[in-house]
């Protein structure tokens, strides 16, 4: 697992670490609004608060805002009004400052083809100021699995490799907030995994992470806090696991033994659903009311005489909340 090469005197963060965030955001983002000169408006009064060594995770269909929220953080294109305070540091006023805090690795791969790894990774360093530090570098390509291809061109590289190149310049001039946008797109499963693992390795050094995604399961596993923006508007900010338990649904299949044209008249209800060609009753229910009703759909099922044969319950998925938030709002 990559360590992160950031020196810091903090402990680890504990795993509720969420619950007792501090009060003093390392990413500030206040009333942001972007309108281009046609009169779209991409981003509508932003308002986000990011904590240090959080995992954030910012989701929305094609579209939505996020790249372009992403871009005026981290000082690549301009808002409209609005401000933005990276670590301290004002992303206009203070861009210098505010952007050596920031590592980024964007969506598109775009890097020299025909630079080989080693100098591509150092002139990024050189970039942002940082005096030269080969066993730094070293590390870095060492902890991403780059060491051996140091000397190779760009160009000879695979897709995982380069994308792993990309975070390994992201990380050169040695951040405190790294943003990763779509990081795993086009990538295959395995290398999905070990890229995890990296990220987890920085923010348990104390890195805050910001990341995008269309795998909403790899949110849903790595988070700590979630944000979805739609049309350009944030319109949810929430911890995880209180996210989770609070609009997540449960859902009760009984697959009977004898298919269903319809439902009897005093089974009718809208938490109640026959589906599978008559096969299989569906339940859906809060599980974070006291009572699930369970017991009592079931003895109301064998005083009409319909017998199943199995159940099986599932949780909503955090895939499931965000295709309702999303449709919820439109």
């Amino acid at each position: 697992m990559l360590q992160c090469p950031l020196e810091s005197n903090t402990a680890p963060k504990p795993l509720n670490w969420p619950e007792s965030m501090p009060s003093n955001p390392i990413i500030s983002v206040k009333n942001l609004n972007k309108r281009y000169a046609g009169g779209f408006q991409a981003l509508k009064s932003v308002d986000l608060d990011i904590h240090e060594g959080e995992i954030f995770a910012l989701l929305g269909p094609n579209g939505a805002g996020k790249t372009t929220l992403i871009s005026i953080i981290c000082g690549i294109a301009n808002p409209s009004d609005g401000t933005v305070i990276a670590d301290g540091h004002d992303i206009l006023k203070d861009y210098r400052s505010a952007r050596s805090k920031i590592g980024l690795v964007p969506q598109e791969l775009t890097t020299d083809a025909f630079e080989s790894v080693w100098a591509t990774v150092t002139f990024s360093r050189g970039l942002f100021g940082k005096p030269p530090n080969p066993d730094y570098i070293e590390k870095i390509l060492k902890d991403l699995s780059l060491w051996d291809k140091r000397d190779n061109k760009i160009m000879s590289l695979s897709g995982g490799m380069k994308r792993r190149l990309m975070i390994a310049k992201a990380l050169s001039h040695e951040p405190k907030i790294l943003f990763l946008d779509e990081p795993t797109a086009g990538v295959d499963v395995e290398l999905r995994k070990d890229m995890w693992e990296m990220v987890r390795g920085l923010r348990e050094n104390g890195v805050t992470i910001i990341l995008t995604t269309h795998y909403i399961e790899e949110a849903e596993d790595m988070a700590d806090r979630i944000g979805v923006i739609r049309q350009g508007e944030l319109i949810l900010v929430e911890e995880k696991n209180e996210l989770m338990s609070q609009l997540g649904q449960k859902q009760l299949n009984i697959q009977l033994q004898v298919p269903l044209d319809t439902l009897p008249k005093s089974l009718e209800d809208e938490s109640l659903s026959l589906e599978q060609e008559g096969n299989t009753l569906v339940y859906r229910y809060n599980s974070q009311t006291e009572s699930s009703g369970i017991a009592t759909l079931l003895r109301r099922l064998d005083e009409h005489g319909i017998e199943f044969k199995d159940l099986h319950s599932r949780e909503s998925s955090l895939e499931d909340i965000f295709i309702e938030l999303v449709k919820s709002s439109t």
